[in-house]
C-alpha cells in the first residue's frame, strides 16, 4: 500500500463537504474573522475516542480564536450519522460531513475498512490535524494510523500560540525536500 502524504507547506487541497442543512463548505477557508484554520478529520460516529477527544478540544477554541484560528471537524459519516453523533458531543465548533474516500486520501490520511457493520458502514479516515494559514498553505500537520496517538491538546495549543506570535518569525517546518 502507498500513500501520499500532504506535504507541510503545501496547497491545502480544495475539499468540499457538507454542511447539517446540505449546503457546500471548502475545508481550509476560515470564518468568523480568522485567518487560520484549523482541520480536525475524526473516524465518525462509531469512535468514543474521537468523541472524547472533540469535546476535549472544545476547551481551547476560544484560545485558537484569540489568536486568529478557526477549527472545524470533518469526518467520512452520513448526515443520519453525524445527526445522532451530536447527541454526544459538546462542541460549539461546525463539524461537518460527507468527507469521500478520495478526499482522505487528497488528504494522505490513513483509511481504514470497518471490522464490522456494527462498527460502522463505510471506510474512514483515520485522524488527521491540519493548521491552514492565511495563504492557504499547510503549516502544521498531524496524520494518525489510530485514534490514541494524536497531539496532546495543551502541548499544541502552546505551540500554535508561539508559532502565531510575529516575534517569533517561525517558518513551516518539515519542508525539506530529499
Amino acid at each position: 500500500m502507498t500513500a501520499t502524504k500532504i506535504a507541510a507547506g503545501s496547497e491545502f487541497p480544495s475539499l468540499k463537504v457538507k454542511t447539517l442543512d446540505g449546503s457546500d463548505v471548502t475545508l481550509g477557508h476560515p470564518a468568523s474573522g480568522c485567518d487560520w484554520q484549523l482541520v480536525i478529520v475524526y473516524r465518525g460516529r462509531h469512535c468514543p475516542m474521537c468523541t472524547r477527544y472533540l469535546n476535549k478540544i472544545e476547551n481551547i477554541k476560544q484560545s485558537l480564536a484569540d489568536i486568529k484560528i478557526d477549527m472545524i471537524a470533518v469526518s467520512g459519516d452520513s448526515k443520519e450519522q453525524l445527526e445522532s453523533h451530536l447527541e454526544h458531543l459538546e462542541v460549539s465548533f461546525p463539524v461537518y460531513y460527507g468527507l469521500s474516500q478520495e478526499q482522505m486520501q487528497a488528504l494522505g490520511l490513513y483509511i481504514s475498512v470497518p471490522r464490522s457493520e456494527k462498527e460502522t458502514d463505510h471506510n474512514f479516515a483515520e485522524p488527521g490535524m491540519f493548521v491552514v494559514n492565511q495563504d492557504g498553505q499547510v503549516q502544521v500537520v498531524d496524520i494518525s494510523n489510530n485514534p490514541f496517538a494524536r497531539p496532546e491538546i495543551e502541548t499544541f495549543l502552546s505551540g500554535l500560540t508561539w508559532i502565531r506570535d510575529p516575534k517569533n518569525n517561525y517558518p513551516i517546518r518539515g519542508t525539506y525536500q530529499y
